[in-house]
């Protein structure tokens, strides 16, 4: 009960959903209409990513403070073989939102003579799986979901880099990324003092460039959860198409967003009766391989190895959808 508390109230914060819809019956607007609810969704999920948002980002800095790029690189330097995949995988988790401000660690380990999987193990975790994805699915999915997805991200993020290591692609890495010396690497010794203040100013930072796509995806959201029929949601991403999940995936690459973004999308899509697995998916491809990432990263490896990358990512997450909808009734 504790935890359904937890759950419920404190991440799903549905005392803010109650409260929201009293105050605008209170101005004489029809809450269960299509436009009076489609406000209500708006207003609620806006100001709960808004709060989660700032809250996560805070404490996450707080901690990313303790492994800037050169400590990071030294505790991946300890570890061989799929040892040092996990350990950059996990250290995703604590790395930037989304996948553009990964790209940057990612050429800076790669110049520091890290091992090429390794390295993109990390760049496969950093936004596909960090910690604020977590504490946003359990507010929206539930405890059981948010730690199964956590999982499946950090399995694809160590197979994918495990299998480019094994496939020896140091050569498709552009020559000017392997001549520069420690790229992007430089830390200093922060006080508390500075940690509180580092982490202050990412919650500023992020938030400008986030909040727009969080309007974006909440207004997405709103008009799915409203205006398009339940039984169109469910032919094309439910159990009756079979290509659900691939279409889902291909749909979300060219898409530029971060966990905040796509979660209240995610969250209409699952009330219309889009199964999860199709979601999940949609997700991870919009987080992990949107378009604008990709770009960069062409400027970093060659086509070969960015084709391989985008293989990997696409296998795996295509694969987990399906997973995800066949044992779905186990998980929700």
């Amino acid at each position: 009960m504790i935890w359904n508390f937890i759950e419920i109230q404190i991440l799903g914060m549905k005392w803010l959903n109650t409260l929201i819809g009293y105050a605008l019956e209170k101005i004489g607007l029809n809450i269960y209409g299509k436009l009076g609810s489609s406000i209500h969704f708006f207003i609620y999920d806006v100001i709960k990513i808004t709060i989660l948002l700032c809250i996560l980002i805070y404490m996450i800095s707080y901690i990313q403070s303790y492994f800037p790029p050169e400590r990071s690189k030294k505790i991946l330097g300890r570890f061989k073989g799929i040892g040092a995949n996990c350990i950059a995988a996990l250290l995703g988790t604590v790395t930037p939102f989304c996948s553009c401000s990964s790209i940057p660690l990612f050429i800076g380990f790669t110049s520091a003579g890290l091992p090429l999987g390794v390295t993109f193990s990390f760049l496969i975790s950093s936004p596909m799986v960090d910690l604020g994805s977590l504490v946003l699915l359990m507010s929206i999915f539930g405890t059981k979901v948010a730690i199964i997805y956590v999982i499946v991200g950090l399995i694809i993020a160590i197979s994918g880099g495990t299998l480019i290591e094994k496939l020896h692609m140091e050569k498709y890495v552009e020559d000017f990324i392997l001549k520069a010396n420690n790229v992007d690497i430089d830390s200093t010794i922060l006080m508390q003092k500075d940690r509180l203040t580092y982490a202050k100013e990412q919650v500023i930072s992020t938030f400008k460039k986030v909040f727009p796509y969080i309007l974006i995806g909440v207004g997405i959201g709103a008009i799915i959860h409203n205006y398009i029929p339940e039984n169109y949601i469910e032919a094309i991403l439910g159990s009756y198409n079979l290509f659900g999940v691939i279409l889902a995936t291909l749909v979300g690459i060219p898409m530029y967003a971060d966990i905040f973004g796509t979660i209240p999308v995610a969250e209409a899509l699952l009330v219309k009766g889009a199964e999860l697995g199709t979601i999940l998916s949609f997700m991870m491809a919009v987080t992990t391989l949107s378009l604008p990432s990709i770009i960069m990263l062409k400027k970093a490896v060659k086509p070969k190895l960015l084709g391989i990358f985008v293989a990997i990512c696409i296998i795996g997450i295509i694969i987990v959808g399906y997973l995800f909808n066949l044992f779905q009734f186990f998980i929700i």
